[in-house]
């Protein structure tokens, strides 16, 4: 509005003094009408320039001052014919409240310029004198500008309205996030974006009809725009998205709401949320956080993800360290509770890294890092190539070894494109066999699969690739489906493990669990084994596997082949020369392959 009045104003002052200067013509006050023809160019000049910052209130002002100054021009103007042609400058006036007043308003403006215009035009003092009805015409072009302009300035902005949900539609909303941009440059304010996706809303529409999805998104339209404050934009960004522009407001606290907006609603939503920096385009914005949001998408679901603008110093240095190859990978082995106890049957590649930025992050912490700033790709390969190399040396290394290599995988790049391929390279890189390795994936992940994800699956599996559910029992995925997915073995979570004690019986769901087991033919090797008493249950429910604290912890793997080298295989407390002797099970050179 400020650039649009401040232009006419500018236009008319510098009309006004151009006709001043060449018009002909003794009678009237030439140099009033300069006058007023520069304190319009210097009124437009300071709208130009400080128009933005000035409250929207005096805008009214600025406009009913064109219509006094265009008055006085017409009123004291030399020549006739000229002041008739400077009565066209009414319509300036009516265009600019048209366009930028609601219409009560924009009325107001164009019916005082019409009354100015009628009174002006029979009032001058110039002879001869002019006709009352000369002021007509002026005055009808002006009203009938001003509606025209009026009503084709609505139709326009209701082409940025979503009609099902009275919010701003993407090209609304795109419009709003330039403006947003160009205040927040100005102010140096900041500035952020959140996408929400509602999830599984074409379950809704094929289900239930359109008409239900339809009342779906009005009802979550409804409920989102009475959290918002003032300034903050809702708009329906296309199918079953919304996007949100948070002008003066941090990524921490744009999570905040955002975890409140789905709070507020039944519906599951997923959501990327990223903040602007100075120079960025809103296109490159939007994009930042669609990615966010397909992250909450392929890690679950029913999430907030950030994608921020500015990595965090662990994120820097994890990046320096993926580059540099500056990650350890531990290996902790996984053991056969039906051979006497203790025969290492594989080994899981655990993730070990310092960081001096955050010296108390955990790997968990890290791996979340690694997928918010699209490191996880980056970082799986080099654990997988790393143990597929690690478990290539540990076979060398003992004559018949039938070493299985358990790796997990981010559920991210199991729904990437490639994925399959990019592990048979890996795996014909490092010479290790496709059908001693397996890939693990948590039960959310799996639960929360896309096509792709599964495609990858069955791809890796027909490779000989094996696949676990790791912490299964924990995440949210119904039996019925668990028969469906591809996967070969379940790593039942430690917290059940840990549940067994002496003073108390065996929780029921671990002989639920050995059941199911043998029922779908899977492998289980239970995690977190602590205590031979716990080792001793897990035998007697009819476990075959296992891995914990009992038997080893995690170990680089020159320490790892050290150890099995000095017990032949095996590990865990208690190990006698005896137990080791030549004539016993545990002399074969190997171990036994889990499979």
């Amino acid at each position: 509005m400020s650039r649009t009045t401040g232009a006419f104003y500018v236009m008319g002052g510098a009309l006004g003094l151009l006709i001043t200067g060449i018009a002909p013509g003794s009678e009237g006050n030439r140099a009033l009408v300069g006058t007023a023809a520069a304190v319009a160019l210097l009124l437009g000049l300071s709208l130009l320039g400080w128009g933005p910052r000035l409250p929207h209130g005096i805008h009214h002002g600025y406009v009913a001052i064109a219509t006094v100054l265009v008055t006085i021009a017409v009123y004291a103007f030399p020549n006739t014919v000229g002041a008739i042609s400077l009565a066209s400058f009414y319509v300036f006036v009516a265009c600019d409240a048209a366009l930028f007043f609601a219409w009560p308003q924009a009325f107001a403006h164009i019916a005082f310029a019409m009354a100015m215009c009628l009174w002006v035009m029979p009032m001058r003092p110039i002879h001869p004198a002019l006709p009352w009805w000369s002021g007509l015409i002026p005055a009808g072009v002006t009203f009938g500008v001003g509606v025209v302009v009026g009503i084709l300035t609505r139709m326009a902005s209701e082409a940025d309205i979503d009609v099902l949900t009275g919010l701003l539609n993407r090209r609304g909303f795109d419009r709003a996030l330039n403006g947003a941009i160009e205040t927040a440059t100005r102010t140096g304010q900041g500035l952020a974006l959140v996408l929400v996706d509602l999830d599984r809303f074409r379950k809704i529409n094929d289900h239930l009809g359109h008409r239900a999805g339809d009342a779906v998104l009005q009802r979550v339209a409804d409920t989102w725009s009475k959290l918002l404050a003032p300034d903050q934009r809702l708009a329906r960004y296309g199918g079953d998205a919304f996007a949100l522009l948070l002008p003066n407001t941090t990524e921490q606290a744009a999570i905040l709401l955002t975890e409140q907006l789905r709070a507020s609603v039944t519906t599951g939503c997923s959501a990327g949320v990223t903040s602007w920096q100075p120079g960025e385009s809103g296109s490159l914005l939007v994009s930042r956080a669609d990615v966010g949001l397909y992250r909450a998408k392929q890690a679950g679901r029913n999430r907030t993800v950030l994608e921020s603008s500015r990595q965090l110093p662990l994120a820097v240095e994890l990046r320096e360290a993926i580059d540099r190859g500056a990650l350890d990978v531990h290996y902790q082995p996984i053991v056969s509770l039906t051979e006497g106890g203790g025969k290492a049957v594989g080994v899981e590649a655990l993730l070990r890294w310092s960081s001096s930025a955050q010296p108390d992050v955990t790997t968990e912490g890290l791996i979340r890092v690694a997928e918010e700033y699209d490191l996880i790709s980056d970082l799986d390969e080099l654990v997988l190539r790393r143990a597929c190399a690690d478990a290539a040396r540990l076979q060398e290394t003992f004559a018949q070894l039938d070493l299985t290599l358990n790796v997990n995988v981010s559920g991210l790049e199991l729904a990437e494109t490639g994925y399959a391929d990019r592990v048979a390279g890996i795996l014909a890189s490092t010479g290790w066999p496709a059908d001693q390795l397996v890939l693990e994936v948590t039960e959310s992940e799996l639960a929360a699969e896309s096509q792709t994800a599964i495609s990858n699956l069955h791809t890796l599996r027909e490779r000989g690739v094996r696949i676990a559910i790791d912490d299964f029992g924990t995440g949210y995925s119904s039996l019925s489906r668990l028969a469906t997915l591809p996967s070969d073995i379940l790593k039942v979570d430690q917290s059940f493990v840990a549940a067994i004690r002496s003073d108390s019986p065996a929780p029921p769901l671990l002989g639920v669990i050995a059941a199911l087991s043998s029922a779908l033919d899977l492998q289980v090797i239970a995690e977190g084994v602590e205590t031979e008493y716990q080792a001793a249950v897990l035998t007697e429910l009819g476990f075959a596997l296992a891995q914990g604290y009992h038997y080893s912890d995690s170990h680089p793997v020159s320490e790892l082949i050290t150890d099995l080298n000095a017990h032949q295989g095996r590990v865990g407390p208690g190990l006698t020369d005896r137990e080791l002797g030549d004539g016993d099970l545990y002399t074969t050179n190997g171990w036994l392959p889990l499979g």
